[in-house]
């Protein structure tokens, strides 16, 4: 005799679905190499017909005469446009239109940061394809689904975690290596961060993804406490290489894998209170975030007594006298700010929604201005 039995949703209480999220660890496709860019026409030429080529004046005219090049090797119809003076509503405004008036059906983004995430995010609005093609190793913004957005004047004001990351990055050694030094080394402090803002943010976390995040953000620091000096000695040369991917590909899966938290915590919410003073804006952006992690590991010195903190900034001071780090507001060419600007800086720092607010302790404008000013304490 055959027995029925009941069916599963008849004899299984319904389990709860676990609340959905998204996930963008990395960009679809990343190509490295020396010398690269010219045999990348027919990945480009996938994505879209009609390229809206988007960077800075220096890095559009470094960038024209190989990658102009390789699109009208493809047959593409191609136009470019600055995103100058800033990420800002006014250039995004703008660039919409730019890509209205182009009927652009792909974006390049091309130069360092802010040029990328102009283009990140015009490719978000718009839904279009993006490509990447830094031209420096200054950030992993070729790397990240997230722009920063600023004032025109260069003030930080919000950022856009965008849909995906973008469905190219081109990361061509030959074209990285005609960029100033500063901005690898500049580089090198914004990646380094990952670890202690990472560390003390998500350390104690039970999430797979977390773990995976913390621990890629202290092998990161690892290789470049070991190897950037030398690299920085040596441009071009393998280490070199290996720096510039830690910088520019690496430094990007930590956010990716771990998520805002992992990505950003005191040093950053400095950085981004630093930039609303308006002198500061000759400085770059993995420089006040250098300065910013001396800044945090104080704040956990003097809030928490953290005698790890202690010895971790002591040794990020020598590292950063070997490279050429900032480490002090004088070195960031501070050195004649008021105390106002001071306590504005802590005060956006310390905005309700501030990414400070990641770290296991409350900190008050007061005591961060006292930290910004006693990193070499």
């Amino acid at each position: 005799m055959i027995q029925s039995t009941p069916s599963t949703a008849e004899s299984t209480p319904l389990t709860p679905v676990a609340s959905r999220t998204t996930i963008n660890v990395a960009p679809a496709r990343v190509i490295r190499g020396a010398k690269i860019l010219d045999d990348c026409g027919r990945e480009l030429a996938a994505l879209g017909q009609r390229p809206l080529v988007i960077g800075g004046d220096r890095s559009l005219s470094v960038i024209e005469p190989r990658l102009f090049s390789v699109l009208q090797d493809q047959g593409l119809t191609l136009q470019t446009a600055s995103y100058l003076p800033e990420c800002s509503e006014t250039s995004l405004e703008r660039l919409r239109q730019a890509v209205a008036d182009h009927q652009a059906d792909l974006i390049i983004g091309v130069g360092g940061g802010k040029a990328l995430d102009t283009a990140k995010l015009i490719a978000h609005q718009c839904h279009l394809a993006i490509a990447t093609l830094p031209t420096s190793g200054a950030t992993c913004a070729a790397w990240t689904a997230l722009s920063n957005v600023y004032s025109n004047q260069g003030a930080f004001l919000y950022d856009v975690t965008l849909d995906r990351c973008p469905d190219l990055l081109i990361l061509d050694y030959d074209l990285i290596l005609s960029a100033p030094k500063r901005t690898l080394v500049a580089g090198i402090g914004d990646a380094i961060a990952k670890w202690y803002e990472a560390s003390v943010s998500s350390g104690h976390s039970q999430q797979t993804l977390t773990i995976a995040a913390v621990q890629q953000a202290r092998v990161l620091r690892d290789i470049l406490l070991q190897h950037a000096g030398e690299a920085l000695q040596h441009p071009g040369s393998d280490t070199w290489q290996q720096i510039i991917d830690a910088c520019v590909l690496m430094a990007g899966v930590t956010g990716g894998l771990g998520g805002a938290q992992c990505r950003t915590v005191a040093a950053h919410a400095v950085h981004n209170g630093l930039t609303h003073i308006g002198t500061n804006h000759k400085t770059l952006h993995g420089e006040k975030v250098a300065y910013g992690i001396l800044v945090q590991l104080r704040l956990e010195e003097m809030i928490q007594n953290n005698h790890l903190a202690l010895s971790s900034r002591q040794q990020l001071i020598q590292f950063y006298d070997r490279i050429g780090l900032p480490k002090t507001l004088e070195d960031l060419g501070l050195g004649e700010v008021t105390l106002a600007q001071l306590r504005q800086t802590a005060a956006i720092a310390c905005a309700e929604s501030s990414d400070i607010h990641h770290l296991p302790f409350t900190v008050t404008p007061d005591r961060l201005v006292a930290a910004m000013v006693s990193t070499l304490n």
